[in-house]
């Protein structure tokens, strides 16, 4: 482990351990030097790296502050990283959503307000407006999928799950469906997941979440077989 990497490991243990806790500034950097017994150069790029991950906040001329920790912060990095995968880890990617995305749905027909149902229908209605335009599409997809999750009250799952579903990728699936002449049926499953919302129904919003995640995965399965495996989004 270098000097950095060990520093990096000492500050997130008085992170978690309560001795710097959310929202509470840290010592001058000298200060922190001698409680951590290391020497200014680690310690520096400890500070800087940490808040990068979005566990501290460098504020110029006031100190250094740890942030409020909350998992859009912490895990906001996760989405450029899935941008950069390509070929079977899309895959992998695509069975990761399938395992979490359907039960998120189900959770949300138990916990939706009726305010959020009407912004999940407003983006299901704009995607019927919009199925002749990918991009549009594209934008209410990602849209009416936030806001279903959204509406869990859960932000680590919601981060999570926006996270891991790629706007490129979809994209892409929104393009091929499209040119396969699919797009009336993953609109009608979205449609399928509103109603499921709407009756307050778990049972029938994992199911038809399944049922959609499901249909993506197979094109996209499908696709990548066509080009032995070597696609890129």
């Amino acid at each position: 482990m270098s000097l950095t990497d060990e520093a990096i490991s000492r500050i997130r243990e008085l992170v978690r351990s309560g001795r710097f806790p959310a929202g509470a500034k840290l010592p001058a950097e000298h200060e922190l030097t001698v409680e951590l017994g290391m020497s200014r150069s680690p310690v520096r790029e400890a500070v800087k790296a940490l808040a990068l991950a979005g566990v501290l906040d460098v504020r110029r001329g006031d100190g250094t502050y740890v942030t409020s920790l909350a998992p859009s912060l912490l895990l906001a990095g996760l989405g450029s990283a899935v941008e950069l995968m390509q070929g079977n880890t899309l895959l992998e990617l695509m069975e990761v959503r399938r395992l979490l995305e359907p039960a998120a749905t189900a959770l949300a027909a138990t916990r939706i307000s009726e305010a959020d149902l009407a912004v999940v229908h407003e983006h299901l209605q704009a995607m019927h407006a919009a199925a002749d335009d990918v991009e549009l599409l594209n934008f209410h997809d990602a849209a009416f999928h936030r806001a279903v999750i959204s509406a869990t009250g859960n932000e680590a799952l919601t981060t999570l799950l926006d996270g891991i579903s790629s706007r490129t990728l979809r994209a892409r699936v929104w393009r091929g469906m499209t040119d396969d002449n699919a797009a009336p049926l993953t609109l009608a499953q979205h449609t399928g997941i509103y109603q499921a919302l709407a009756d307050s129904d778990a049972a029938a919003a994992h199911a038809t979440a399944l049922i959609h995640v499901g249909t993506s995965e197979r094109w996209l399965r499908g696709h990548m077989a066509e080009g032995d495996g070597e696609a890129t989004f």
